[in-house]
């Protein structure tokens, strides 16, 4: 036995092959969604992700699980956007501006309840949108502080917004375009000075949490 505790004397790569076979998947089970569905045949994902169906179903049990740790991975990318958002010394409205930009270049890789997947509300779900709100709500009241942002705007808003534009339109010409264009006019609607109020009361991170927990409590497991 060598110096590794492995008998063969032949090096160990299950654990990083399997990492990445996961991640392989992950990423292309996502593009997969984002282009036919939630429902898109597994095999067809295996082979996107240049697995087999036998290893796909190794690492996730079934569609749910596969969905699940699709969210988990959503909530890691935008908390990695959010921390190099934040190390950024950018006032309030450009750093939401940022925030939305970079979450729009990752779009599809976003697979989340407000793009249709189905809600989590475990735990470790809920401390993930809780932190991402923690952290966009910094933003907002930066913008309070330095009179970027109105008022009346609240994280709530900007993630909504965020689940908009990270969703191509199925038909219609360059997304990128459009979704930028969607973007300014966000960014100038939230800044001081805009003329159209906001109509009110205001979504809060609750009520969209309580919306989640009534959908999973509606649900049947999925087959």
């Amino acid at each position: 036995m060598n110096s590794s505790g492995n008998p063969s004397g032949a090096p160990r790569r299950p654990r990083r092959d399997a990492e990445q076979n996961r991640e392989r998947i992950l990423a292309a089970a996502a593009a997969a969604m984002l282009r036919d569905g939630r429902h898109v045949p597994i095999a067809t994902i295996a082979a996107a992700a240049g697995v087999g169906v036998g290893t796909l179903y190794r690492s996730y049990a079934d569609r749910e699980a596969l969905l699940h740790a699709l969210e988990h991975r959503a909530y890691d990318l935008l908390g990695q956007i959010l921390d190099a958002v934040g190390a950024l010394d950018l006032g309030g409205l450009e750093a939401v501006r940022e925030f939305l930009s970079r979450s729009l270049a990752v779009g599809d890789q976003l697979v989340l309840p407000l793009h249709g997947a189905p809600p989590l509300v475990t735990d470790e779900a809920v401390a993930a949108r809780r932190e991402i709100n923690r952290q966009l709500d910094n933003f907002i009241e930066r913008g309070h502080a330095d009179g970027s942002i109105r008022a009346d705007v609240n994280a709530t808003d900007v993630i909504v917004f965020s689940a908009l534009i990270t969703q191509p339109l199925p038909h219609g010409p360059s997304w990128p375009l459009i979704a930028g264009r969607q973007l300014a006019a966000f960014v100038n609607g939230i800044a001081v000075g805009g003329p159209v109020p906001m109509p009110g009361p205001a979504v809060t991170r609750q009520d969209i949490e309580a919306a989640f927990a009534g959908a999973q409590a509606g649900r049947r497991p999925e087959q």
